[in-house]
């Protein structure tokens, strides 16, 4: 049986897997028409006619979201609530744009239906539900083609017998209904009712990818990876997908954190650059973790691991906008066409500038599995340099640059921006664009040094496989702070029950079973809430968050609980990577490959040229330097020196 993790993304589908006791990597070109094809097509690459189990990081709901290729959905929520996705809270996201326009919701008004009935803020019935409403509304949903429904009463975290009602009177279409009180127990309805409907949205779509690759002969068992970091059943992927919206970034922060961990780091700034974005996260002694993710304009109020993602990867398109300024990206080359140097594209790419300034070795890309093209480049950056009046040089380490500060500005975002100074923190830089850039941003921000990971390209598939199994729970109570801990202790009591049942069905053993606590805290009037760890002091931890997260603490001020959490976690049996063989500090000379040509900084320079693979534990060496391996490029600039650690990973110093 070969273990494996897998992650598609934009451009690549990246493979890690255990084979007898041996590690390997394989990455391939995406097919973003049927993702499932690369990824079955890796899986018979690897394993040929024996089976494996596992990991999967998806984009599949994520995609059905952001391209607006979900299901035909329906929402049937409280009468005079129908119009709720597209009021949401009425916040304008471009206040002084005259001419702004919402984004239209993915649920058209007339796929939305209200009912009338009523349920309290006690969770009282005052209207019942006149099920004589309900049999011309499946009559109505017939009509429409309607593919997925989802359900969303007023209240109903409290009393769901209303939406528990519509189900079974619907269930006659035969088509997945979502009920909010199931996807999302939590006050606040608009973010109840986005959360719910989104996952009706991307539930068939999710559950059709999976039953194609459970279809699939050469899998045995497979996990999906959730957007808290934790994975979870195909089964339960496929009736709750809006928890994997963010599983393939998910993983590579799970990754990052372990390796950093392990190479004696504990606070991290986590840099994943792939060829069609970026991901970024700030990791302080533990996992980052936000209730607050806003996808294609809609909150969705699940627990994810805290990501910041730009529009910058290896495949973003280079272009001249009218004011005659360069840009770089959003937009994406992906993996059809790709970058004007895999032979078919035809729009400058970050890829591309890297390669024109010879930070690429076309022989060497991908293990010399994927041919550059390098000639391709010269005449479309000769054309963009006599438009800007510039050398073809000046305009490749252009492209870069506004590259650069475009993941700059994210990293500043989720550190200087909430107080933490990146100097304190070591810059993890992974994707298959990590290492190109990772040196230059630390300059950027005074980051002092930079781990690079083994196999740092497919860093997100490693992190799969060291995911455990994770469940989370959530009940909104609004009980005030002066409540007793037992009074507390027996209120978590019903979401441990189902936690513990749900890790069961996962196969997990009781013993391996930890259930992690936590209390969304707020002074009385407030209109937000803060994460506390719950423990016997949680009122002054309380305090204590709310002073570092706002700058200040009314101790004076009563507080409420306004919702329980917790965390059901099954822990997995985890591979580790082995130890690297021992060296010198000079490197061996079959890890020295030759040198080449490469600018820094508008300078000629000749860099060194090393394997990855022939390098040993206690090598070091000054830049400037590029390493190649299978799954990425490093490049060391001249403003940098590095040494290989005793798990592989080479640390970059900025001197």
């Amino acid at each position: 049986m070969v273990l494996m993790g897998i992650d598609t993304g934009g451009t690549f589908t990246d493979f890690v897997y255990k084979d007898q006791g041996s590690w390997g990597v394989y990455k391939l070109l995406s097919t973003p028409n049927d993702p499932a094809l690369a990824v079955i097509s890796g899986i018979q690459h690897i394993t040929g006619d024996r089976q494996a189990r596992v990991v999967h990081g998806s984009t599949v709901a994520t995609n059905a979201l952001l391209e607006r290729k979900g299901a035909v959905t329906a929402l049937i929520t409280n009468r005079g609530f129908e119009d709720l996705l597209e009021i949401g809270r009425q916040q304008r996201v471009a206040l002084y744009r005259l001419t702004h326009q919402k984004p239209d919701t993915f649920i058209p008004s007339d796929l939305c239906f209200g009912l009338p009935c009523r349920i309290d803020r006690n969770g009282k019935i005052v209207q019942p539900l006149n099920k004589s409403y309900l049999e011309p509304l499946l009559k109505s949903l017939q009509k429409k083609g309607v593919e997925s429904i989802a359900v969303s009463f007023l209240f109903s975290f409290l009393n769901a017998r209303h939406e528990k009602e519509v189900r079974k009177a619907l269930s006659g279409l035969k088509v997945p209904i979502s009920l909010s009180h199931e996807i999302l127990s939590e006050f606040r309805e608009y973010e109840r009712t986005a959360t719910t409907a989104c996952n009706a949205y991307v539930q068939p779509k999710m559950a059709s990818y999976l039953a194609s690759l459970a279809a699939y002969k050469g899998i045995h068992r497979i996990s999906i990876m959730q957007s808290s970091g934790g994975r979870i059943s195909a089964k339960t992927a496929a009736s709750e997908s809006v928890r994997t919206i963010l599983s393939g970034p998910a993983g590579g922060v799970v990754g990052a954190f372990e390796v950093g961990k392990q190479a004696g780091y504990s606070k991290l700034i986590t840099f994943d650059m792939g060829g069609t974005s970026t991901d970024v996260a700030l990791v302080d002694q533990g996992l980052p973790f936000t209730m607050e993710t806003t996808i294609s304009h809609l909150p969705l109020k699940v627990p994810a691991i805290d990501i910041h993602t730009v529009g910058a990867g290896g495949g973003s398109i280079a272009k001249i906008d009218v004011g005659g300024s360069l840009q770089v990206g959003p937009e994406s080359a992906g993996a059809d066409p790709g970058p004007i140097c895999y032979g078919k594209g035809d729009a400058i790419t970050v890829t591309d500038a890297n390669l024109f300034l010879g930070r690429l070795l076309p022989r060497y890309f991908l293990g010399g599995h994927l041919s550059l093209h390098e000639k391709r480049l010269a005449p479309y950056f000769a054309a963009y340099a006599k438009r800007l009046g510039i050398s073809n040089r000046e305009v490749a380490e252009g492209i870069l640059s506004v590259a650069n500060t475009t993941m700059e500005r994210a990293i500043r975002m989720i550190s200087v921006e909430r107080g933490f100074d990146p100097g304190e923190f070591a810059l993890v830089a992974f994707g298959g664009g990590g290492g190109l850039h990772g040196a230059a941003l630390a300059r950027l921000l005074g980051i002092p040094n930079v781990l690079i990971p083994k196999h740092p390209g497919i860093l997100s598939a490693i992190g799969m496989l060291l995911a455990d199994v994770v469940k989370d729970y959530s009940q909104t109570v609004m009980i005030p702070q002066g409540i007793a801990t037992d009074q507390l202790e027996e209120m978590y009591r019903p979401l441990k029950k189902k936690g513990d049942a749900a890790l069961r069905r996962e196969g997990i053993e009781s013993q391996r079973m930890l259930f992690e606590r936590y209390l969304d805290m707020r002074y009385v009037g407030q209109s937000f809430e803060i994460m506390v760890p719950y423990s016997t002091d949680f009122l002054y931890q309380f305090h204590r968050l709310h002073e570092k997260t706002y700058g200040y603490a009314d101790r004076l001020k009563p507080a409420e609980i306004v919702t329980l959490r917790l965390r059901a976690r099954g822990e997995t049996d985890k591979p580790r990577m082995p130890a690297l063989k021992r060296g010198g500090k000079i490197p061996p000379k079959n890890a020295r490959m030759g040198r080449q040509t490469v600018f820094f900084d508008g300078r000629k320079e000749m860099a060194t040229i090393f394997r990855r693979d022939n390098l040993l534990a206690g090598n070091r060496f000054q830049g400037p330097a590029i390493v190649v391996e299978y799954s990425s490029t490093i490049v060391i600039p001249p403003f940098a020196s590095a040494q290989v650690d005793t798990y592989g990973n080479i640390i970059i110093k900025i001197t």
